[in-house]
């Protein structure tokens, strides 16, 4: 089972367990003001995202982590690297992305486990280049970006809503954790 601790989080693989309260962030209409159309999620469609999520694990060799803080044992989100196949444009770069509960957000939690997925692309999977799409407005996710290192590609728009997209990223082989 892969598994990265930071130090004030575990990032691993889903379980049956993560479910309700991956449904209770994915129902948060805060949460899901910038992912796809905006709609919130429920329990059963949370269910298939994270069996699909699974299956791009045992597909890709990467994918979603359930973000779980050492603290508490308690899930907080995601976060991880997927193949971005809404976004043919990009292919075949892999996508950083996140998504973490309304309160758990300005703690630096996203920053601190997407530093980790960044680190897992370059030294456990060997990846060269990183993207990371993200809703133009959404200035949360840009400073995350930020600290990344990762700079704006270009801009884009969303293929099936039509709202702007900032595509950035990040060569790993320059990359200095």
């Amino acid at each position: 089972m892969t598994e990265i601790r930071t130090p004030r989080l575990l990032l691993r693989r889903w379980t049956d367990d993560d479910l309700a309260a991956m449904a209770e962030i994915n129902s948060d209409p805060q949460v899901m003001r910038w992912i796809g159309d905006g709609s919130v999620r429920d329990l059963d469609e949370t269910a298939e995202d994270i069996e699909r999520w699974e299956e791009e694990w045992d597909e890709e060799g990467f994918g979603l982590f359930a973000i779980e803080l050492l603290a508490s044992g308690e899930l907080i989100g995601f976060a991880g690297l997927s193949v971005p196949e809404y976004l043919p444009e990009v292919l075949p770069d892999v996508e950083i992305s996140w998504r973490l509960g309304a309160q758990f957000w300005g703690q630096g939690y996203a920053s601190e486990a997407a530093q980790a997925v960044l680190e897992f692309a370059l030294q456990d999977r060997g990846l060269e280049r990183v993207v990371a799409v993200n809703r133009m407005g959404n200035d949360e996710s840009e400073n995350v970006l930020r600290k990344l290192d990762l700079v704006l590609d270009r801009e884009t728009k969303h293929p099936e809503y039509g709202f702007a997209l900032n595509i950035h990223s990040i060569d790993l082989t320059e990359y200095e954790a």
